[in-house]
């Protein structure tokens, strides 16, 4: 069956400017994120996804006035993510003009927040981001997670000794009506995805599952999706993003519908 591509640009955010890095550290600017959405939008991107990537960390609220003026100037659904604490605050970016919100930090400290969410808004407006990474080598037995994949927090900063699988598979009981999945450990790195962590947490869930961090290449993008079907896959792309080259590589047509998705750097 020939795949028909949703492209979706995610740009992560800090202090109103698109940056990038490499396993969550070393933070570079990549210009304005209501330009870039702009561009994108212009260019024909499907959605649009914000991370404020040290909203947890520095404990502040996301940037609502870049999402207010993203929403106003460009006109495709936005999920927005970072620093949501609470119910509150998933209404106030819904009414800022996000179309959907992404969790993390806040609910693994208090996983109810979930279900909290999506009593009120709907499951379609939920994503879970899960910013997981492997369990270094030499880590004693009984600190290691049973799937060997570990929960972090705080952009990635903090390990919780939580099992990045039992953390998916409880969160899309609760309600969550997507799962973003970052690999802390590729995030960066132009080394591709890291499949077996895909392939993992697909097999616990029966929500989609949209995988970020590793890609460098084009050709990153096709195995990633043949990972059980993934709803979207994300990639660092360090070259310049067109997406008429990811169109090319997942041609338009059947019933069946993949999302790809490109880090809005230069």
């Amino acid at each position: 069956m020939s795949l028909a591509v949703r492209v979706v640009p995610c740009l992560d955010v800090d202090a109103g400017r698109v940056v990038k890095g490499v396993r969550f550290a070393g933070l570079r600017d990549a210009g304005d994120p209501v330009e870039l959405a702009r561009q994108y939008g212009d260019d024909g991107a499907d959605e649009l996804v914000f991370l404020d990537v040290t909203a947890s960390t520095d404990e502040r609220s996301t940037t609502y006035d870049v999402v207010a003026r993203t929403a106003e100037q460009v006109f495709v659904p936005l999920t927005v993510g970072g620093g949501v604490r609470t119910v509150a605050d998933v209404d106030r970016l819904l009414r800022a003009g996000a179309d959907k919100v992404g969790v993390n930090t806040a609910a693994v400290a208090r996983p109810r927040l979930v279900a909290e969410v999506a009593d009120r808004f709907g499951a379609q407006v939920l994503v879970l981001s899960v910013d997981a990474r492997r369990c270094p080598p030499g880590t004693p037995e009984a600190e290691r997670t049973p799937s060997g994949f570990e929960v972090t927090t705080h952009g990635g900063r903090r390990g919780t000794g939580i099992d990045a699988l039992a953390w998916a598979a409880e969160a899309a009981r609760l309600g969550a009506g997507e799962i973003l999945l970052n690999s802390v450990d590729a995030d960066g790195t132009t080394g591709g995805f890291d499949l077996e962590m895909l392939r993992a947490v697909r097999g616990v869930v029966g929500v989609p599952v949209v995988a970020s961090g590793g890609a460098g290449r084009l050709e990153d993008f096709a195995p990633a999706v043949g990972a059980r079907a993934l709803l979207g896959v994300f990639g660092a792309m360090l070259m310049p993003p067109t997406l008429a080259l990811l169109r090319s590589v997942f041609p338009d047509g059947g019933q069946r519908r993949l999302a790809v998705a490109i880090w809005a750097t230069g």
